[in-house]
């Protein structure tokens, strides 16, 4: 069965887009639907994973949701994509490391569409580009598993505010900064969510 995609235009609420992400995979538990990749932008949320920590939250005024995914502290906001996915992993062997290394080579084939060079780190999931000698991040990942079916998925920068990350520490790392396309090369942006699309079903066809 194809994956299904999906693309938003509007901003979509947080909270929204996870009651339908896990609607989806109880219906790909039952046989009802089909796996989903759905492409959109957040409205401005601070949203904490399973491993996040109290310290990570450098400005106590923000309001943070907590959340099901992995990983700890991050932004969502207008001009960052993100890229969720409902993938069944009974289906496509069930090795997470495995899951996170397509991930990762998605996005790296992506930005590189855009000649723009990326790379993984073994000791911070995501991927990150050199900005003048020093690694910052580009993109987040942050998955969870429930009956081997993997949703959530992964986020990626290209025109978002980079000031709001000074209120949290983004990820739980705070010797490495966040970055985003357009700061790294400006360019026209309009048409990625295609190049997303065409990678994604690459990897996970």
């Amino acid at each position: 069965m194809p994956i299904e995609v999906k693309k938003s235009q509007k901003l979509i609420d947080y909270d929204v887009a996870l009651k339908l992400l896990e609607k989806r995979v109880e219906d790909i538990i039952n046989g009802k639907k089909p796996e989903l990749l759905w492409i959109l932008e957040h409205k401005p949320i601070f949203t904490a994973g399973t491993s996040s920590k109290e310290n990570e939250i450098l400005n106590k005024t923000i309001s943070v949701s907590k959340t099901s995914r992995g990983g700890k502290i991050t932004y969502h906001g207008p001009g960052q994509k993100i890229v969720y996915f409902v993938l069944n992993l009974n289906e496509r062997g069930k090795d997470i490391r495995k899951l996170i290394k397509h991930i990762e080579n998605c996005i790296i084939k992506i930005l590189k569409e855009y000649g723009i060079k990326s790379f993984n780190d073994k000791k911070n999931i995501g991927i990150w580009v050199n900005v003048n000698g020093n690694p910052k991040k580009v993109a987040a990942i942050g998955i969870r598993v429930k009956r081997w079916i993997a949703f959530h998925g992964f986020s990626i920068n290209i025109s978002n505010d980079l000031e709001v990350y000074k209120n949290i520490l983004p990820c739980g790392i705070d010797y490495k900064g966040i970055t985003n396309l357009y700061s790294v090369k400006k360019n026209n942006y309009k048409y990625i969510n295609q190049k997303i699309i065409n990678n994604f079903l690459r990897v996970f066809k």
